[in-house]
């Protein structure tokens, strides 16, 4: 069995800012990723998808992301050749496709199982992100619809619903993006639970990485005027607003196999539903560990697992790191998270020898 000090599990962009600063600390480690190439959850973005901020925002720590040879903020692909060059500048010592399937306890370390055999090791950080687990709201009669569902960590481009009549679901950010390309091309109806919230147009991700940070600082009594959660107006989603495409109607109550039926009773005819209700972190490999509370997260104080002291979490969004969901905020975290371990691991060694 392969024995390591550490194990990440997930090679995205927490787990290559995990990377660099364990490397840096000259800790024996290993990344194993289930994705067959470098970037993680970008790899699946759609196609136009783009950054809230400059790339010298938006970059892992020791190398910033260069400027994009084209106007505007970094796309998806400019991101997909960073993490790359970032992960090859940087020789991590990454292992793929290797899914780990399931962490579980041995006497004296932790075993991971997966679909290229068993690893060991003193200690295992998950950061596995949220992608892989998207979430889609159980609405009455879903099961009946025939036409497309799909949720937005599949949707790759507006062409495929050409002509349609279709249902944008959900009033965050990816709902917004979507249904302003959409809505050029198809019968678009955006759908929110509530009406969508606008930031300012000069707000940008740097500014609400700013505030996810004060937030947390504040604690849960702070009471900061938007965030995270609220729509960005990026160019695309500016334009859609001018001609008016962004309006919004409630959501309907029950499904059928050709459409949906609204609260009035009214029954409309659909094509496609494209889901943008969120994700929930990817945690099912913890599940023999028993760490994984009712509410899909892992109870932890400073990214540590409080129920198995030799498991840390990073990536899954602000309780493991104040924006530790975005590419800004993965620095910050991996920085803590790597001095928090190796004081861990220094009381460890400590009490061994004393």
């Amino acid at each position: 069995m392969e024995n390591h000090e550490i194990i990440i599990v997930g090679g995205g962009q927490m787990g290559l800012a995990l990377g660099y600063y364990l490397r840096r600390a000259g800790v024996d480690f290993l990344i194993l990723d289930a994705e067959h190439g470098p970037g993680g959850a970008w790899r699946h973005g759609w196609d136009s998808l783009r950054l809230f901020s400059p790339a010298g925002y938006s970059s892992l720590p020791g190398w910033l992301m260069p400027p994009p040879a084209h106007e505007g903020y970094p796309t998806r692909d400019d991101v997909l050749d960073y993490l790359a060059r970032y992960e090859s500048r940087y020789q991590l010592p990454i292992r793929r496709a290797v899914q780990v399937n399931a962490v579980e306890r041995a006497e004296d370390h932790l075993e991971l199982v997966s679909d290229a055999g068993r690893f060991a090791a003193k200690l295992v950080i998950s950061a596995t992100g949220t992608w892989s687990h998207p979430y889609s709201p159980d609405i009455p009669g879903r099961e009946l619809f025939k036409g497309v569902q799909v949720h937005s960590a599949h949707y790759s481009r507006p062409g495929d619903y050409a002509g349609q009549t279709v249902l944008v679901v959900g009033g965050g950010n990816s709902g917004a993006q979507i249904m302003a390309e959409l809505s050029l091309v198809a019968r678009a109806l955006w759908v929110t639970a509530s009406e969508p919230l606008f930031l300012p147009d000069d707000v940008d991700g740097h500014v609400l990485f700013q505030r996810a940070v004060a937030r947390m600082k504040a604690g849960p009594s702070a009471s900061p005027v938007g965030g995270i959660g609220d729509i960005v107006m990026v160019p695309p989603v500016k334009k859609a607003r001018e001609r008016g495409a962004l309006t919004s109607v409630r959501t309907f109550e029950r499904m059928t196999a050709t459409g949906v039926i609204w609260p009035d009773g009214t029954e409309m005819a659909v094509d496609a539903i494209i889901w943008c209700t969120g994700f929930r972190p990817a945690l099912g490999h913890l599940a023999p560990l028993g760490v994984v509370e009712a509410d899909g997260k892992v109870k932890v104080e400073n990214q540590h697992s409080i129920k198995e002291p030799r498991l840390w979490l990073a990536g899954y969004g602000d309780w493991t790191g104040p924006g530790s969901a975005t590419l800004m905020g993965a620095a910050r975290t991996a920085r803590d998270l790597t001095n928090n371990i190796r004081q861990f691991m220094k009381l460890a060694d400590q009490s061994v020898t004393g």
